[in-house]
This record gives C-alpha cells, structure tokens and sequence, in this order.
C-alpha cells in the first residue's frame, strides 16, 4: 500500500480553499463583504491619524459573471486617509494575517488582517485579477497605482503594473475589484442597510455613495472630532484556556516568567504574583526562561493564576459614540418621528472592558408593516453585523426582554414587531465571534444582561412615549365622538328648553371652544400675534442699526414672547 505523504498548505492556500469562513459563502455576501473590509480599513486608518473620513463608495453591474448565476461587479472604495507607502501595499492587500492591529487590544474595526486580503483573493479567483490600488502619502509628489494579487502557495502580495500618476488627493487610498457577485440593496444583508448602519455608528463620516440604480447620496457629517481611540489594553489572564495560556507564552521568547506575567496580562504586579505562589506557583520558576517550562510546570503556573482573585481590567480602553453624537446621527436616516438612546458605563463581561449603546427609533418615511418584526441593526467594534443574527448575544438579549410591558406586541421567543429600528451597539477590544467572518457575538451571559440592562433603559422611555400617544388618541377619539354627537344634543335642548336661535349657537360655539375646535378664532389671533411680532422686530432693527433679519418663520416661541415681554429678534446684538 503506498504511504500517503503528509503536505503543509500555506495561510493563503487555506483560506482561498475556505473563503465562506471569512464571508464569503455566496455572490452576494462577497460583494457585502468586500465593501464591508475596504470601509472598515479607511476608517480605522483615518481614526489612527486623527482625520475626519471623507469616503466614496460606489457598487455597479458592469457585466456578467463567470460563475453561473452571476454579475460583474465593480466595488469601489476611496477615502482621504494618510495613504500607504509602496512597500507595504503588497502586504496590506495581499498577505493574511498582516495587520498593524493584530493582538493589540484596541476598539479597532478590522483586527486580525484576514478580510481585506480574502477579498483580494476572491476578486482573483473569479475574475484572474485581484484589487487595483491608488495610494498617495502626504510624502509622496505623485500618487502609486498598482494591481496586486495574492500568491496563494506562499501567502505573499505580488505587485503587478506599477505607475505613478498624478491625483487630485493630497493622501488617501482608493480601491477598485472586479469580482463575480450579485448586488442585493435592502434587507438583512442589503448594501443600504449597511450604509445605514455605518453612518449611525459614525457621527463624523461624511459618505457619497452610488449603489447600483439608485441616485448618488452624500450624507455630511454630524460630529467635527474625530473619536479618541483608548490606549491597547493587555487581556486578563482569567479569560485564557491552558492552551491559549502556553500559546501566548509562545510570543514572549526567552523572557522569564515573572516579567511575562507582568508584561504580558492587565492587573498583574508584584503583589499577586506573590499571591500566585501562595496558590501554589513553585517560586523556583519565576526567573525560569518560558521556552524552557515544561507542559507540567506551564499547568501548575496557569492553576495558580486562575485560583487567584485579581482586579478586573480597566474600562478605560472601550470608546462610545456617546448619546449626544447618537441623537445626531440618527437624525441622518430619515424623519423621525420618535427615538430613544442610551449609552451604558462601562463595564467588565467575562474579565473584558465593555460598553453597550441602544437605539431604538421609528421613521415617518419607512413603510415598515406594523404586525412585522422590528428592523434590528446590530453592531460590533461599530462595524453592521448583517447574517447570522439568530445565534448572536445581542439578538438573545431582544428576545429575552418582555416588550409587551413597553408597549409592543411580541411573539414567544421573537423579536417584537411594529415598524420600529432597533440598533445596538457592543464595544469591546476583546469581542468574542462565532466563527472567522465575525457576523455573529458570542452570547455569554454576563454579556446578554448588559445588553438587557441597555434594552431595557431604552424600553422605558419608549413605553413612556407609546403611553403618552395612546392617551392622546384616547382624548381625540373621545373628542369626536362630542363633536359628532353635541351638536344634535345642543339642538334638542334648545328645542325642549325654547332657546331662540341665537341662544342655540351661542352653545354651539362655547361646545367648539371646550374642545378646542374654535380652528377660526385660533388662527385670527396668530395673524395678529404675527403682525405684532413682524412690527416689533422691524422696530428694533431700526432703533439697533442692525442689517435685516428673517421674519418669514416664527417658532411657538416668539409668538408666545410678542404677546408679553419685550421680545428681541434673533441674532442682534447688544450695543
């Protein structure tokens, strides 16, 4: 019997073989995650160098595929970012597992360099040409166009086609694929739902984009700083397993143990490292080299550690959109007829730094049916999660709270429904995904009840306003119900009782002033209100010397001011 040969694949060769553990399982999540990959790369880099994002993103059908069932399409990404210098665009784009972020500890989008470069390969594999780049660094006289594809047996970037051109951008980067894939805009895994989702996550992006048919969309910023990312953090030895323990032992090389534990984990000093020993850490092995530990003696050090209490991290590396900036954004997507936001502390969930954001809205321009499921968009690291929401924590965390006690309907184990959208956002250096294409929170429990405690928050000034609308169309279905029914019985009253005519409307009209339906007289007194405030700014301007001011709209709150105080017109100023 012949022996079978034992062979070694390359990174690249794996995930090349394995692109649907990375998103791309189907034309339409390759086209989603491929904008999603090139999105999040442009704003972490503008976030890292402290620009507001200037993005444009443009997604068209431009043939037909070479795969059955399938359309050529164009995903273009182009931001204003500080560039990338020419050595390292063969990396960034066509190696795995190349990234500046990779086990650092921060808030980051993109972390593990898997996604951009598996976009790379599928453009590469469906249509024999990887992704052409743009990039110019304030450095640089002229921008570096170039192809670069990915060598999949060596999992290296391979430069192809290089020029230099002149571009109107002082630095930025823009990206072009050409890739077999099929276009879906609305939905779960719709293209607009994830421009949605990262203008509510990003208060200070400004975004043009043209998907397919529809019109070119410019949405402007609502926020003019760009959000502070904390500090890395170190993780918490209490959330390694033995193996993950020995494995980032592994990246420390010959240092001793006792500088490892210190250099490599958050909240570990001098003192609980003589608590190690007292938990039963042999004293002998701290100024031991690691490489030289036994598998037994690595067991020993991790019991120890885990037996002992330790502090929890600090919360001081996990960022938030904030509620004000939340308020803002949200703004941006249509006309609102209610919201509700809600930005939790930070706090500790399995040993990692965690905040929760919720916002739950309802739209005047959406045709959401009102016996339907809410519109739910989940966020991580503020990055749309669009598949696989049935397993994830936040989704979990929806359907364990009780929303018929805040006014929606609901069925067993469901979402609720009614035409509301529900966003959540969970942030956390340390998220843990379900699988590599990172769709899907890990649902502890500890994390399921923050996002609760968030839901719930939300859900009491949503049930306060439901409440005050109920009551409100209580009072107006009782009011006509008077107004239909009063004037037949003024009309029989002043029968039985002979009222003259005059009498009877006298009662009429007082039946209309109750309740509030007296329009005529309503509307006479703001002409009037009007006419005086209009003369009492024309004064003013001509006693103040100051240039014209708009008179066209008032608010409520001129009128009411002209019919007491003084008023004084907006914008003068005092001499």
């Amino acid at each position: 019997m012949a022996r079978n040969e034992i062979t070694k694949s390359s990174t690249a060769e794996y995930f090349a073989k394995n692109l649907q553990q990375v998103g791309f399982s189907s034309p339409t999540k390759a086209v989603l995650t491929t904008l999603k990959e090139a999105v999040d790369n442009s704003l972490d880099a503008c976030e890292e160098h402290g620009i507001l994002p200037d993005l444009y993103v443009e997604i068209q059908k431009i043939g037909v595929g070479s795969s059955k069932n399938t359309d050529l399409v164009k995903v273009v990404v182009e931001d204003n970012g500080p560039g990338i210098e020419e050595k390292d665009l063969a990396k960034v784009y066509g190696e795995y597992l190349a990234s500046s972020k990779f086990g650092k500890g921060q808030c980051s989008r993109g972390q593990q360099g898997i996604g951009i470069s598996a976009a790379t390969t599928w453009a590469q594999i469906t249509n024999a040409k990887g992704v052409v780049v743009i990039s110019k660094t304030k450095n640089m006289r002229k921008a570096i166009k170039a192809q670069v594809d990915v060598d999949i047996k060596s999992n290296t970037g391979v430069l192809k086609n290089k020029e230099s051109l002149e571009w109107k951008k002082n630095h930025g980067v823009r990206v072009e694929f050409l890739m077999d894939g099929r276009i879906q805009l609305n939905g779960d895994g719709g293209l607009v739902t994830y421009m949605e989702g990262t203008v509510l996550l990003n208060p200070h992006l400004t975004v043009t984009f043209k998907l397919a048919d529809n019109d070119k969309q410019t949405i402007e910023r609502v926020a003019n700083i760009s959000p502070e990312i904390p500090e890395s953090t170190l993780p918490h030895p209490h959330t390694f397993k033995l193996g993950e323990f020995i494995t980032h032992a592994t990246l420390f090389g010959k240092t001793s143990l006792s500088k490892f534990l210190k250099t490599g984990f958050s909240r570990v000093t001098d003192q609980p490292i003589k608590d190690f020993v007292k938990n039963g850490l042999p004293k002998n092995l701290l100024e031991k080299p690691i490489t030289s530990l036994s598998q037994e003696e690595f067991k020993k050090v991790f019991t120890a550690v885990q037996n002992t209490e330790l502090m929890a991290p600090s919360t001081k590396s996990v960022l938030t959109v904030g509620e004000e900036s939340l308020s803002k954004s949200i703004a941006r997507l249509g006309e609102i007829d209610f919201f509700a936001v809600v930005t939790r502390k930070p706090r500790i969930c399995d040993f990692k730094p965690v905040v929760v954001e919720v916002a739950l809205a309802r739209f005047k321009n959406r045709n959401q049916e009102a016996d339907g499921p809410v519109q739910l968009l989940r966020f991580a690291n503020r990055v749309p999660l669009q598949f696989d929401k049935s397993g994830c924590a936040i989704t979990w965390a929806i359907e364990s709270v009780n929303w018929k006690s805040y006014g929606l309907q609901q069925p067993k184990d469901s979402l609720p429904t009614g035409p509301y959208v529900f966003a959540v956002s969970v942030v956390s250096p340390f998220i843990k995904f379900k699988n590599a294409s990172k769709e899907t929170i890990d649902a502890s429990e500890e994390l399921v009840a923050e996002i609760r405690l968030a839901l719930i928050q939300a859900g009491q000034k949503l049930s306060r306003h439901i409440n005050k609308e109920f009551k409100e169309a209580d009072l107006e279905r009782k009011l006509a119900h008077i107004e239909q029914f009063g004037p037949i019985l003024v009309e029989k009253l002043a029968f039985l009782v002979g009222a003259n005519e005059a009498r009877r409307k006298r009662a009429e009209e007082g039946l209309k002033k109750i309740l509030g339906r007296d329009s005529k007289e309503l509307i006479g007194e703001l002409e009037v209100a009007t006419m005086k405030l209009t003369a009492q700014k024309a004064k003013d301007r001509k006693t103040m010397g100051e240039e014209e001011v708009e008179t066209s709209s008032e608010t409520a709150a001129d009128l009411n001011e002209s019919s007491g105080k003084e008023n004084k017109p907006k914008g003068t100023k005092k001499k």
